[in-house]
């Protein structure tokens, strides 16, 4: 995945959940140059930022390597 088509699967549930970029930056507490920024896949955003917006929009991120079972095991 890259950032163009992560900022599309963030416009896709935005408009999905009738949200305007003004709306959706208030509900989660970003600017709204922020929305605007990731949907168009600005490379330069911060995590949190995502982190917000992602959490809002109830969209899961999912890290996946061939060494994550081992990272799970030492961690218990």
């Amino acid at each position: 995945m890259n950032v163009k088509e992560l900022g599309n699967i963030i416009r896709y549930h935005r408009k999905m959940s009738g949200l305007s970029r003004v709306a959706c930056a208030q509900l989660a507490g970003i600017g709204k140059t922020a929305i605007y920024d990731i949907e168009h896949g600005k490379e330069t955003i911060q995590l949190r930022t995502l982190l917000k917006l992602m959490k809002l929009l109830n969209i899961k991120l999912e890290l996946q390597s061939p060494l994550m079972k081992n990272y799970y095991d030492e961690k218990s």
